[in-house]
């Protein structure tokens, strides 16, 4: 009898606890990681000490390396805008609208109106999913 391929996996979809199929073992380091050490010949704590000394004595490119390592730049920034609860396909219609009146007085950019967009798109369409697993099982209790 054929049993179905699961690839390790549970039910869930998560991997079975010491499943190594396919997988790396705990602690593999990445080819191009074990190229730079191999590269740097043991070297990198030294390498790092003398980025920390030189910037210590004031060496701009060595601070900022340093400081960049410490506290990488922001990817992105939190925003505050007012937008409606949205609960129904319509609200939605409403915060996008709000939304783009946001970007026309510039108190967001194009750019953040986008992944906000993108958020109330997905918040929709998961209202409409809901809606009509609702409908679909009303229609099924009236058969």
């Amino acid at each position: 009898m054929n049993q179905p391929k699961n690839n390790g996996r549970k039910s869930d979809g998560t991997f079975a606890s010491g499943n190594r199929m396919g997988g790396k073992k705990p602690g593999a380091r990445h080819r191009v990681t074990l190229a730079i050490e191999a590269l740097l010949g043991g070297q990198h704590e030294a390498l790092t000490q003398v980025a920390i000394t030189k910037a210590l004595a004031g060496d701009m490119n060595a601070l900022r390396l340093c400081l960049e390592r410490l506290a990488p730049p922001r990817k992105d920034m939190p925003i505050s805008i007012s937008l409606p609860n949205v609960r129904t396909a319509a609200d939605a219609v409403s915060a996008s609208a709000q939304l783009l009146q946001a970007v026309s007085r510039g108190d967001i950019t194009p750019c953040e109106a986008g992944k906000v967009m993108a958020l109330l798109s997905a918040h929709k369409d998961l209202i409409a999913t809901c809606e009509l697993e609702s409908r679909i099982a009303a229609l099924e209790e009236r058969s």
